[in-house]
């Protein structure tokens, strides 16, 4: 619980509703597949060589998937550790933390980036799609940073 709280917007109660509702994420053999396990990935609908992308499926998990598109709503401001986060940051073994704070700069640089061009909603699902990936990355312990 510990590794999820490193990350801004998830605190306790987000952290065991992860955990318990996604029990053990050695099942999910990648990133891909947890972001498709919360329903987070976005609909297709191809044919030959046309590819149309559509909204998020939605099929996932739904407890999941609401508690990460409210973290996400924390990385709209810029990456900066201070107050609640760095106290939780104490006590983390390097490596998560440089994760976590990798994870606060590529969120917030992609949420500026989508809110410009499809405006907050649709960019903070995006970053919570992301932000899954991380989830993930920390928890199989494979935080390439």
């Amino acid at each position: 619980m510990a590794r999820l709280r490193a990350f801004r917007g998830i605190d306790t109660l987000s952290a065991v509703t992860i955990l318990t509702e996604t029990c053990d994420f050695r099942r999910l053999a990648s990133a891909a597949s947890y972001m498709a396990f919360t329903g987070l990935v976005p609909a297709e609908h191809s044919s030959g060589a046309s590819r149309h992308q559509g909204s998020i499926t939605k099929t996932g998990n739904a407890h999941v998937r609401r508690v990460l598109v409210e973290a996400a709503w924390a990385y709209r401001h810029r990456p900066a550790v201070r107050g609640a986060l760095a106290k939780r940051l104490e006590r983390q073994p390097p490596d998560v933390a440089a994760y976590s704070w990798a994870a606060q700069c590529r969120l917030n640089s992609t949420y500026r980036k989508l809110a410009a061009k499809k405006g907050p909603n649709k960019a903070v699902v995006a970053v919570a799609r992301e932000l899954s990936g991380f989830v993930w990355g920390a928890m199989t312990e494979r935080m390439g940073v």
